[in-house]
C-alpha cells in the first residue's frame, strides 16, 4: 500500500466558533494536500493567541496548561500517522481524524474520571453526599491537575498509564511541594484509591493500580473533658446570651455524641418515641449518611426543653438557633478560660467526651457506642476505648502509689498487703 507523501499538523484559532468571548481551537491535519479539521474542545481569547507560534501567549498557569495540551494533541496525531504507516494502512486526513476521535472518546483519562466522579457527587449533595465531602474531592482534583501540570508536564494521562510509581510520586509531591501533613496526604490518596476502585467496577480498568499502596495514618491522642470538668461547665451560667447558647450546644453534644452539623440542622421530626417509651434522637449523619439512634439522656433533655418554642429556632424549623462553627469554636475558648479548664476546647471535643467520659467509662458496651456515634466500623470507635484504658491505667497507677504511701510500715514489711505493679 502506498503511503502518504506529505503530512502536516496546524493548530489554529477558529474565529467563527466559540463562546463566552473565546474562540475555538482546532487541529488541521493535511495529508497529500487534503485537509480534515479536528475540534480540540478548548477555547482561547483572540488577543492571547500567537498564530505564528501556534500557542497561547504568556506564562500563566492557564496558558502553560493549554500549551501542554496542544503539544499532547500534536504528539498523538503524529503517533497515529506513524502507526498507520508502519502497519501499511491507507492514510488520509479523515482516517487520522477518525482514529484520533475514537481514541479520545473511548480511552478514559484520570482527570476526566475524577471530574465525572465529582460531578456525580455534586448531584447527590444533600441526599447521599455531604457538601463537605464533595469539597474534599474537588480539592483532590485540583491537586491532581497541579501535579500533572507541574511535574508530569501533562494536562491528563490515560488510566492504563497509571501505576504504583504514579501514586508514590503524587504522595511525594503533596508532602514536599504542597507541604501537606501526613494524615491529609493519606486522606487524598485514600480518596483517589476509592475513585480507582470505581473504575474497576465500571470495567474501565482490570485492577486498581494503587491497590498495593497502604495508607498509614498517625492519629493524635484524643483529648476529652473529664467528668469534673464537664460538671464545671454544666453548672456555670453565662449572662452573655451567645456564650450560653454555645455552652448548651457543647453540653448537648457531650450527652448525645452529635457533631456540629447534625445539631445545627436538628429538626423536631428527628425526635421520636423509642422502643422503651422514652425520647430518642433518630437521624442520619450529614457526614456519612449513616443512621444514628441515641436515647436522650436527662441532661440533653433539659436543653431541648429550654429551647422548645424559641422564636429563632421555630423560624428555622430546627431545634436550636443557628450559630456558625467558626464562632462556636471561638466562643468555646472564652468558656474554657472562664471555667479555668486548661484544654483547647473545640466543639468536636464534645463528641469525644460522649464516647469516653459519658459512655465507655460508665460501662456502655463499645458496640452500642459505635452505633450511637454512627461509625461505619467499630475499629473507629476502638480509638476511644484506648483513651479510656489509658485513663484507667493512669488512675490505677495513682491508686497504687497512694496505697503504698499510706500502708503501715509493719504491713508493708511483712507483706500482709502488697500492691503489685
Amino acid at each position: 500500500m502506498k503511503h502518504a507523501q506529505t503530512f502536516s499538523i496546524l493548530i489554529w484559532l477558529n474565529k467563527a466558533r466559540g463562546s463566552a468571548g473565546q474562540n475555538a481551537l482546532f487541529a488541521r491535519v493535511t495529508v497529500n494536500g487534503k485537509r480534515s479539521e479536528i475540534s480540540l474542545k478548548r477555547g482561547v481569547h483572540e488577543s492571547k493567541w500567537d498564530a505564528s507560534a501556534c500557542k497561547v501567549k504568556g506564562s500563566s498557569p492557564e496558558a502553560r496548561s493549554l500549551n501542554i495540551y496542544i503539544n499532547e494533541v500534536k504528539t498523538s496525531l503524529y503517533s497515529i500517522y506513524q502507526e498507520m504507516a508502519s502497519n501499511n494502512e491507507f492514510i488520509s486526513a479523515e482516517a487520522i481524524k477518525i482514529k484520533f476521535n475514537c481514541e479520545t472518546t473511548t480511552r478514559r483519562t484520570l482527570i476526566q474520571t475524577v471530574y465525572d466522579h465529582n460531578e456525580d457527587m455534586k448531584r447527590k449533595i444533600g441526599v447521599d453526599v455531604a457538601k463537605g465531602t464533595w469539597t474534599k474531592f474537588n480539592t483532590l482534583e485540583k491537586k491532581l491537575r497541579d501535579y500533572l501540570r507541574k511535574h508530569v508536564k501533562k494536562t491528563d494521562v490515560f488510566l492504563e498509564q497509571l501505576d504504583y510509581s504514579f501514586v508514590t510520586d503524587f504522595e511525594y509531591y503533596l508532602r514536599h511541594y504542597e507541604k501537606t501533613s501526613s494524615n491529609t496526604t493519606m486522606k487524598y490518596i485514600r480518596m483517589l484509591k476509592k475513585i480507582m476502585n470505581d473504575t474497576v467496577r465500571r470495567n474501565w480498568l482490570d485492577k486498581n493500580p494503587f491497590q498495593q499502596f497502604k495508607c498509614s495514618f498517625r492519629w493524635p491522642e484524643k483529648v476529652v473533658i473529664t467528668g469534673d470538668e464537664l460538671k464545671i461547665i454544666i453548672e456555670r451560667d453565662f449572662s452573655i446570651e451567645r456564650l450560653q447558647l454555645v455552652k448548651d450546644y457543647f453540653v448537648f453534644s457531650c450527652f448525645t455524641g452529635l457533631a456540629y452539623i447534625d445539631i445545627v440542622s436538628l429538626k423536631p421530626t428527628d425526635i421520636s418515641i423509642g422502643i422503651d417509651g422514652n425520647l430518642w434522637l433518630v437521624l442520619k449523619r450529614h457526614k456519612t449518611g449513616n443512621p444514628v439512634r441515641v436515647p436522650i439522656l436527662e441532661q440533653a433533655l433539659k436543653i431541648l426543653e429550654k429551647y422548645k418554642g424559641h422564636p429563632v429556632a421555630i423560624q428555622r424549623g430546627c431545634v436550636f438557633p443557628a450559630i456558625s462553627n467558626q464562632k462556636l469554636n471561638s466562643y468555646l475558648k472564652e468558656i474554657g478560660d472562664i471555667c479555668e479548664i486548661a484544654k483547647n476546647l473545640t466543639f468536636h471535643l464534645a463528641r469525644h467526651t460522649f464516647a469516653t467520659t459519658v459512655t465507655l467509662s460508665n460501662g456502655v458496651p463499645i458496640e452500642s457506642v459505635s452505633k450511637m456515634l454512627g461509625h461505619s466500623k467499630i475499629t473507629t470507635t476502638q480509638i476511644y476505648a484506648k483513651v479510656v484504658e489509658k485513663k484507667l491505667s493512669e488512675d490505677m497507677d495513682r491508686l497504687k502509689q497512694k496505697l503504698n504511701e499510706d500502708l503501715p510500715t509493719d504491713m508493708a514489711r511483712t507483706g500482709l498487703l502488697q500492691v503489685s505493679s
